[in-house]
């Protein structure tokens, strides 16, 4: 057997050195599973970008490969990137039910057929090659989320996804912790595990203390409540069902995902309600305002939610108004901070009564605090460890723990996206980098947005454009008009017309020593246009426009 063979490789393409775009490899000989597609959505300096994706190219260089694809969860770092790759993958999908729910009215609304989409219940036990995965129950802050048990030739892994501990949760179907004990007690070689809160100490609270907050808030409000969450907590949707069935108030949903989620999770009895409670958006200023509740997306100060455009005076059906009492049951995702606090203070100036996380008890996190990740680890005792799921100090400081329990340190590794972590027999060690990084989704394109596209959106965002055009006659070469200067998001031009002047004279300048030339000679001085037009508008301005030099045979 080569040395290929007796090597098991895990291969991380993202979630792990940042939140999101989850997407890891588990390759053994000629076979591979992928765990998760998700994608991330872009920071403030990917402007115009929708969503980023793993790069798949290892995966497409070795799709013979790849045997199956295996889902957590259905949150969209986790999920998002299949409508974008499925194409592919061309392989089996294997995920729970409500996950797989979640995954299909993606593919509807992409219009993807997939048969080889498979729901799976945590008593299966699901082949992939060489590999063997059977997914156990875990709570998080979706519906049906599991972790992996995976056989490998080498051992057993045992992968979290996305986890806490808790013992009192809405549905009542509890993490089960036996079977994380048994195969423990059988011997785990490897443990990956969620990562996002080992910086926290003490546990995680239980998803049912915001069902008893929101009893309290909802007993206080004489006005309407809006409420902006996650729409695939599931769990969350049904503790404000229940507070508003109490208090005798009717629902609204709003918010595309919202009503989509809401509604899939209704067809799967996951979310029960009383359908004479729900009444539609249209019929909000109808109601006494005590007796409406309006569940909406926007949690993380999105442009387009819900909530956002209330707080801006732009929907089309719901102003905020005084009296409205505003909770965000959510926690901002790392980067959407000022956001979150822009719309709150809008919601604010309005004059709603916001309730937001900040000692209200309205949001509990989905991921395992310090204590329950070392509950893990004990029960599972693994012989080497891979952090996952977090950004690097998140790693870091889980490593930390997982050495503190008795983890020899040689036997952790901190991954990065790209590098194999290899194990043989009794060794492991970091392997060669593969193909990796990131692709960029603007509207319909796929990929075709690139650093130097997004450094040329930065610049255009700062310092604005200048077009320089040349008409020259096609037979003589000779100028026939210009240069005339357009200016957008640099200067106005009415009022620097001395500035347009100069700029113009120095581009004349530059011109007249190639009248008379043939085109290519025309072509070669635009370089020299764009720098010296930029030491000038530099020198005067202290701004670096992008120079568009633009020469039009006629």
């Amino acid at each position: 057997m080569n040395k290929k063979q007796e090597d098991l490789r895990i291969i991380p393409l993202g979630g792990v050195g940042e939140i999101g775009k989850n997407m890891t490899l588990i390759e053994y000989g000629n076979d591979m599973i992928m765990i998760d597609c998700g994608l991330i959505f872009p920071r403030d300096d990917m402007l115009g970008v929708d969503y980023v994706l793993p790069d798949i190219t290892y995966v497409e260089k070795n799709i013979d490969k790849l045997k199956a694809v295996f889902i957590t969860h259905g949150h969209e770092d986790h999920i998002g990137a299949l409508p974008y790759l499925v194409e592919k993958l061309k392989v089996p999908i294997y995920g729970t039910r409500f996950t797989n729910a979640l995954i299909r009215t993606k593919f509807e609304e992409h219009e993807i057929v997939k048969k080889d989409l498979y729901d799976i219940k945590v008593t299966d036990t699901i082949e992939a090659g060489v590999f063997k995965l059977t997914p156990i129950k875990v709570s998080h802050s979706i519906d049906d989320a599991v972790a992996y048990a995976i056989e490998t030739p080498m051992g057993t892994i045992v992968h979290t996804g996305d986890f806490k501990v808790d013992y009192t949760p809405v549905d009542g179907k509890v993490i089960d912790l036996a079977k994380f004990a048994e195969l423990g007690t059988k011997g785990v070689l490897l443990l990956m595990a969620d990562s996002t809160n080992a910086q926290t100490v003490g546990y995680t609270m239980s998803e049912s203390i915001v069902g008893d907050s929101f009893e309290n808030h909802f007993k206080k409000a004489n006005g309407r409540i809006i409420i902006a969450t996650f729409a695939s907590n599931i769990h969350r949707l049904q503790q404000i069902v229940d507070a508003a069935k109490h208090f005798n108030r009717k629902i609204i949903f709003t918010g595309r995902s919202m009503v989509r989620i809401a509604g899939v999770a209704k067809e799967l009895g996951i979310l029960t309600i009383d359908e004479k409670m729900v009444v539609e958006l249209e019929q909000i200023n109808s109601l006494p305002d005590k007796k409406v509740t309006l569940i909406t997306t926007g949690s993380q100060g999105e442009q387009m939610a819900g909530l956002t455009r209330m707080a801006a005076g732009e929907h089309a059906k719901v102003t905020i108004k005084e009296g409205d009492t505003v909770i965000i049951s959510a926690s901002p995702i790392p980067g959407n901070e000022r956001g979150v606090a822009d719309v709150i203070n809008l919601l604010h100036h309005k004059g709603a009564h916001v309730i937001n996380e900040a000692g209200a008890d309205v949001h509990v996190s989905g991921h395992a605090c310090q204590e329950e990740l070392k509950l893990i680890h004990t029960l599972t005792k693994p012989k080497y460890f891979i952090p996952v799921h977090g950004e690097f100090k998140h790693l870091y400081k889980h490593a930390e723990l997982a050495e503190d329990l008795g983890i020899k340190r040689k036997n952790i590794f901190i991954p990065e996206i790209g590098m194999p972590i290899e194990i043989g027999y009794n060794r492991a060690q970091i392997g060669k980098k593969v193909p990796s990084g990131r692709v960029l989704i603007d509207g319909l394109g796929i990929g075709d947005v690139g650093n130097v596209v997004l450094k040329d959106r930065r610049l255009l965002s700062q310092d604005g454009l200048l077009v320089v055009i040349v008409a020259v006659d096609k037979q003589t070469g000779t100028r026939i008009s210009g240069p005339e200067i357009i200016s957008r998001g640099f200067v106005y031009v009415k009022e620097s017309e001395g500035l347009i002047q100069n700029a113009k004279d120095l581009v004349m300048d530059i011109v007249s020593e190639s009248e008379g030339k043939k085109m290519r000679d025309w072509t070669a001085i635009k370089p020299r246009i764009k720098k010296e037009l930029r030491d000038y508008l530099y020198d005067q301005t202290q701004r670096s426009p992008m120079i568009l030099p633009v020469i039009i045979e006629i």
